[in-house]
């Protein structure tokens, strides 16, 4: 009962408002850097705060530092207790398996003693709450309603997702539709800038204008077609300067990590495939894919479910609403005709 009150008084989100952002990680190696004068191909990042980490998937979840190991204990030892109140560690563990997802690694692990601290101030102030006999309010009650419900319909929404059932033919779909989307290409690439061109002027070079720069990408495309090494011509003409000393290599890239005229002509190339010139803000540039990575369905099956899971959950949402009886009271909510 205990449990079940403190569940309701206060959400997960509100214990940690008060949680500073945890520590960098001991030793971890800041991220490589490119060349200063390489050209800024890759679309800038998202501002992310320090004590968040972007994964693969796009999404940003909290970053997990480096914490100390906790001894097992058995599951109805007490691990806190306030007054007469009493938590065990099967309680605190279930109450860390309801925190939003970008939290629970940093409660569970290195952030358990600051969640505990908080689960304390909040047992305190209910146990106040209940000397003055707060709990038994109407406002408290009607709270405690809406509190109660909204947990069970978390829970629920979670099994439902777990429950869902998606055949393998919609996988199967799915994967066909986006299959490029999760492929890398490595690819190699000569730029001509043009004026206006963020990429500085190489020394001894012209500042071209953009017919210019246009007739030279042209004219080097013709030789590379006509049998000339694109890497060495990469070195000599290429003003990326940064991936020039290395033949124009760019390394292996997934969509989304090029400017969008790059990207767009690079995911369409065959390998071995020269592209004609491409412009962006940067100038024209000539693409070589060397090679692309494909994941295979076997691969991407278990992120395919995971993605649709939550979709199929919404459709069986979906009708568990329609076959609601809901009936709003016209005029409270605005709805009355005028």
């Amino acid at each position: 009962m205990y449990l079940r009150n403190f569940l309701l008084l206060c959400s997960a989100t509100c214990l940690l408002a008060q949680t500073p952002p945890p520590i960098p990680v001991p030793g971890q190696a800041p991220p490589a850097q490119a060349p200063a004068a390489q050209v800024p191909l890759p679309i800038p990042p998202k501002v992310v705060p320090p004590d968040r980490v972007v994964n693969p998937d796009g999404s940003i979840t909290m970053k997990v530092p480096i914490g100390p190991s906790f001894a097992q204990v058995p599951p109805d030892r007490v691990v806190v207790s306030v007054g007469d109140l009493t938590i065990t560690a099967k309680q605190f563990d279930e109450i860390t398996d309801g925190i939003q997802d970008q939290y629970k690694a940093f409660v569970k692990g290195p952030g358990r003693k600051q969640f505990a601290d908080q689960l304390v101030k909040v047992l305190t102030l209910a146990q106040e709450g209940k000397r003055r006999k707060l709990d038994a309010t109407p406002a408290f009650q009607s709270q405690v309603m809406y509190q109660t419900d909204q947990a069970l319909a978390n829970v629920t929404f979670l099994a439902i997702t777990k429950e869902a059932k998606i055949d393998d033919a919609a996988l199967h779909a799915y994967y066909d539709a986006h299959k490029a989307e999760y492929a890398k290409l490595h690819a190699r690439h000569i730029l001509i800038r043009m004026h206006g061109s963020t990429v500085p002027v190489k020394p001894g070079g012209k500042d071209l204008s953009d017919e210019e720069a246009l007739a030279k990408a042209q004219e080097l495309e013709k030789r590379i077609k006509a049998g000339e090494d694109f890497g060495k011509l990469a070195g000599a003409e290429s003003d990326d300067t940064g991936s020039a000393i290395n033949g124009g290599d760019l390394g292996t890239f997934g969509h989304g990590s090029m400017v969008p005229s790059f990207d767009e002509a690079a995911f369409k190339l065959a390998p071995g495939q020269v592209s004609d010139p491409v412009k962006s803000q940067f100038g024209y540039h000539i693409i070589n894919v060397e090679g692309i990575e494909a994941k295979s369905f076997e691969e991407m099956k278990p992120e395919i479910e995971k993605k649709l899971g939550p979709e199929e959950a919404k459709k069986s949402m979906e009708v568990l609403e329609k076959n609601a009886k809901v009936v709003y009271d016209p005029e409270f909510f605005g709805m009355a005709k005028q």
